[in-house]
């Protein structure tokens, strides 16, 4: 309430309503929420200005945001094992999630950058924001308000936890698990790593072969996540391509039997 009222004598009247919106509740330090919104591009040759992105900010959040929802999943799931608990928050807190739950919300508009520049990148950006905006909190308001808001203003309204239960999203996991079903060898790697020129920010493409089989390829903007763009791509292709499938193991019967003329064979998609 003392905030409300002391709202009409703010100078950033508008951003702190705009916050609010979001948060459910004002700022007390507003500098924190800035910052969690600056991404280092828009102070490009601005001196002295370094450490005002939201770099440090988003390294804190990461930290505080597993440590809230772990806590948050711990108390609501009381009977289920560490190895559910840890897919559930993993979902959570994937970039792409974070992403979403940042554009729905609205920080895009809020978000200062030069590099808003495509729609992969973009989420890339968003999520990083979202969790410099958890850092913000943190340190404006404490561990509690970042636990309350996550739990009120998160789930239910940008996340489902009942659907994201049953979303399989760790398809890498999944291909390991095909590849011991049918006893055959798996093997993923960088090909390749990039820079975006007007980001500077790293781009990994790398593909996996199973049984020396090129199946699939993805890119992503650490290697973790181009090997799940790259197994996602494989496990279509070996459900849907009845050939691929049966070529990956006759290979593999080739290999067990001392024939390598066929390995690191490259199936076209």
């Amino acid at each position: 309430m003392i905030d409300a009222i002391r709202l009409p004598f703010r100078r950033d009247r508008q951003l702190y309503r705009s916050f609010y919106a979001i948060l459910g509740f004002y700022p007390r330090k507003i500098e924190l929420y800035r910052q969690a919104l600056t991404h280092k591009s828009a102070l490009t040759g601005e001196a002295g200005r370094r450490f005002l992105n939201n770099e440090r900010l988003e390294y804190l959040g990461d930290a505080i945001l597993g440590a809230v929802v772990g806590d948050i999943l711990y108390n609501r799931f009381r009977s289920k094992r560490e190895g559910f608990l840890t897919s559930v928050r993993s979902k959570m807190v994937q970039r792409e999630t974070l992403g979403r739950i940042a554009d729905e919300m609205g920080l895009a508009e809020l978000l200062k950058s030069n590099r808003m520049n495509g729609r992969t990148h973009n989420s890339y950006l968003t999520g990083n924001a979202f969790e410099a905006l958890i850092g913000a909190v943190y340190l404006d308001r404490g561990y509690d308000h970042c636990k309350w808001f996550v739990d009120n203003r998160i789930l239910g309204r940008y996340i489902d936890l009942n659907k994201i239960v049953r979303q399989e999203s760790n398809f890498k996991s999944r291909l390991l698990e095909w590849c011991q079903r049918y006893h055959v060898a798996v093997v993923f790697e960088v090909l390749e790593e990039t820079m975006e020129t007007d980001t500077m920010s790293p781009i990994f493409l790398s593909r996996v072969t199973v049984s020396g089989v090129e199946c699939g390829r993805g890119t992503g903007y650490s290697k973790k996540e181009s090997h799940q763009a790259a197994a996602k791509e494989a496990m279509r292709r070996l459900h849907k391509n009845t050939g691929l499938k049966k070529r990956v193991l006759e290979n593999e019967n080739k290999v067990e039997n001392g024939d390598n003329t066929d390995n690191k064979t490259l199936v076209p998609a």
